[in-house]
């Protein structure tokens, strides 16, 4: 019951009345916040821009994140229980303290209210123990060969578990209309193969190592030690077949069809049929296998590893999965865990994790309440209207770029007209009535909720794509671009202040939102969205010659980033970061000229004595604020495509033109670059 990654969409990087019937039943504990101001949106000034945030002994061209946020960087503190602060954070903690007052007045014979209380019942988990898991590692006890094993892990893509490989239905690279499997690597339980490898994360490595062992003890395990080096070894040698991540989001890489038969073939040592009889997946003619030599290697090391430590890694896995919903023993031994990654120091409050499950398992239901509430029509039509001028100035840049073919700006046109834009939360919304849960089984609950998700994933094989479907909860503080589906989606968790609103200066908005709308426009046209038709089907629709002018142009945009030292040590791997990255400046770029296209040719007012482009850039710096504790940086520069929010600002504004404009930059100034050495891609 893990993720994997799979490129279906590239992400910015966070319901039935019935369900929350007040009526009958009693409340699910943890009342709300009586509070209205905690639940009220944030505001940064009188206009949009927190000019009390700014450092103005810093000039711009120094540092200009910390011209626009040094002061706000000075005084604040990361929460004990946060990786990072900053606006994201900000709004998303909005965000949860407004969902737990919907979830929290939701009845606890509600499908809600269950479910949150069966969480918030801690008295009953902790009396429990490691009871509830018993059934799982018996039946991890009673595999006798490795078929066996193979449809265990093939059964774990909708229950409590874990597989080396694992799969989803998504649109097919060949006929984008139509859901096929695609299938990725898997096995890992440290966030990516070079927490195995490299002498950096020796650190989190001996945290892990602990946890085994500790997890191994509390579930019986005679010797925790030895299983701990088995669990550790195996997955080591996971972690040397395994692609890095770089090469996980090459689409020309990922996009290797087989059949079921063909992938057999290839990656013999895995029983393939018992793996997707496990996973409910009958033969299938076109499989999408993405990291195709890691899987063969992978099916290789299967068959050469003894069931034995197959079966000690599944134990720990299983009990991994679960210990979210187990007693305070396995809580707090996976948090120990954790914070070595993040580096925070206090667990979160248990409503918080009780959200989480909630939003994860039900995240329809309560988006549907969510946007009724938060998200009303007003805002919905003045997001739309930004979105329609984004496009046009996606259009604009498009027809005067001086590197594209017309042929390639025929096409990129083409595409960028049929691009659908999905605002605030989807049109149709999830039935979860065949969802049973009840509020005094948590284990129980999340076992169902995962394979009823499972299921529902599922049911799309073989069928036509329904591009109206939402990949992210209208609740959620993100955005993402649909890949094959061409499509762009805004949650109504993101459209809120300080990155949208509808009572602040249109400088702020087309700096903060719009440069977020442009981002995930640019997507389609970055160095995988080239690879992507107007119809969805993966074709490279460029000319050799703008390939190369392309290319040459990034190549000298991605020096810039592996050069910026994001924490000690720790330096960007613009490979990684390459695609976010041209979309930061894309969306920077085409943000701004759909803020001068809504002037209409009349000049901005000054306000406080700052242009309207003085506005606009600082709006875009303040929407990404953040101060990060070293080893989230860590482990962001390492497993993240996105750029650590810092590098976020920094790197695109030295790359425009208006922006040295707008402050006066010098050529003395730290991160000036000469104008021939400014990437213009878009």
């Amino acid at each position: 019951m893990k993720t994997f990654l799979l490129l279906s969409a590239a992400s910015l990087a966070l319901a039935g009345p019935a369900a929350f019937a007040r009526s009958e039943g009693a409340p699910a504990p943890q009342s709300a916040p009586a509070d209205a101001a905690s639940l009220a949106p944030l505001q940064f000034g009188s206009w949009g821009v927190d000019l009390s945030a700014r450092d103005t002994s810093v000039r711009p061209g120094d540092d200009f994140d910390r011209y626009a946020n040094g002061t706000w960087f000075r005084t604040t503190e990361i929460p004990g229980d946060q990786g990072s602060a900053g606006v994201s954070y900000a709004v998303y903690n909005l965000t949860q303290r407004q969902l737990r007052a919907l979830v929290t007045g939701a009845s606890a014979t509600g499908q809600v209210g269950a479910l949150y209380q069966s969480f918030m019942d801690e008295a009953r988990v902790d009396a429990l123990g490691a009871k509830p898991l018993m059934a799982d590692l018996a039946k991890v006890a009673a595999i006798k060969d490795k078929s066996e094993m193979a449809r265990f892990m093939g059964r774990s893509q909708g229950a409590f578990g874990y597989s080396i490989v694992g799969g989803e239905p998504y649109a097919d690279t060949g006929d984008p209309t139509m859901n096929v499997l695609w299938m990725g690597q898997g096995g890992l339980g440290l966030p990516d193969r070079e927490y195995y490898l490299s002498p950096q994360f020796q650190k989190q490595r001996d945290a892990y190592r602990a946890y085994i062992v500790r997890t191994m003890t509390l579930i019986g395990n005679a010797t925790p030690d030895k299983a701990a080096d088995t669990i550790l070894g195996f997955e080591t040698d996971i972690a040397k077949a395994s692609w890095p991540i770089a090469d996980r989001r090459d689409l020309g890489k990922i996009n290797n069809p087989m059949s079921s038969a063909e992938l057999a073939a290839y990656a013999p040592g895995l029983d393939w049929d018992a793996w997707f009889a496990g996973a409910d997946i009958g033969p299938q003619q076109r499989i999408i296998v993405n990291e195709n030599s890691a899987i063969r290697d992978l099916a290789a090391l299967y068959a050469r590893t003894p069931l034995d430590t197959l079966k000690l890694w599944q134990d720990f896995h299983v009990a991994d999965n679960a210990a979210p919903y187990l007693s305070k023993a396995f809580v707090d031994s996976r948090f120990d865990f954790t914070r070595e990654l993040s580096g925070v120091s206090e667990q979160r409050p248990r409503w918080k994790r009780g959200l989480t499950l909630v939003d994860g398992s039900l995240g329809e239901l309560v988006g549907r309440e969510y946007a009724a509430k938060y998200f009303p029509p007003s805002a919905k039509a003045k997001m739309e209207e930004l979105v329609a001028n984004l496009k046009l100035a996606m259009a604009d840049r498009i027809r005067t770029n001086n590197w594209m073919a017309p042929s390639t700006k025929e096409a990129a046109l083409a595409k960028l007209d049929k691009m659908d834009v999905m605002v605030g939360y989807p049109d149709k919304w999830r039935d979860y009535s065949v969802l049973k849960l009840d509020p005094a089984d948590l284990y129980g609950n999340v076992e169902r909720s995962a394979a009823f998700e499972y299921a529902y994933a599922l049911q799309d094989l073989g069928k036509p794509v329904d591009r109206k479907k939402w990949s992210m909860n209208a609740q959620e503080v993100n955005a993402y671009n649909g890949g094959l589906e061409n499509k762009i989606v805004f949650p109504a968790g993101i459209l809120q202040a300080p990155f949208f609103s509808e009572g602040v200066d249109d400088a702020v908005n087309y700096g903060a939102i719009g440069a977020v709308i442009g981002h995930e426009i640019s997507h389609g046209f970055d160095d995988q969205g080239r690879k992507i038709d107007a119809s969805g089907a993966v074709r490279d629709w460029w000319t050799k010659e703008d390939a190369a002018r392309f290319e040459a142009q990034a190549k000298g945009f991605g020096a810039q980033y592996a050069g910026y030292e994001a924490a000690p040590g720790a330096f960007i791997n613009p490979d990684l970061t390459m695609g976010e990255n041209i979309a930061d400046l894309a969306g920077l770029e085409i943000a701004y000229d759909a803020y001068h296209r809504s002037l209409g040719g009349t000049a901005p007012p000054v306000i406080d004595g700052l242009t309207g482009d003085q506005r606009f850039f600082l709006a875009f710096a303040q929407a990404w604020r953040d101060k990060a504790r070293d080893d989230a940086i860590k482990q962001q520069v390492a497993s993240d495509e996105h750029s650590p929010a810092r590098w976020r600002i920094i790197g695109p504004t030295r790359n425009v033109d208006a922006w040295y404009k707008a402050f006066d930059v010098k050529p003395d100034a730290k991160y000036y670059l000469k104008p021939e050495e400014r990437t213009r891609i878009w």
